[in-house]
């Protein structure tokens, strides 16, 4: 991702984890992490025409470095 400031963000992924909807952890995911961090989150699980996916699956990743764009 190319910022304001013309560097690129490079991210590391630390963890890709599954969550049902009923164990979903909101802090763990939106809450503060004292440092730059990206969330993806995403469907997962089985699908029930009813009632959508049974889960999400979320990547955590953190900052590694800014690059500088050429």
């Amino acid at each position: 991702m190319v910022r304001a400031d013309r560097k690129t963000a490079v991210f590391t992924v630390d963890a890709v984890k599954t969550y049902t909807k009923d164990k979903f952890p909101d802090d763990k995911v939106y809450g503060e992490t004292g440092q730059p961090e990206l969330r993806l989150l995403t469907c997962g699980g089985r699908f029930d025409g009813k009632a959508g996916y049974s889960a999400n699956v979320v990547v955590f990743a953190h900052l590694t470095s800014l690059k500088k764009t050429v």
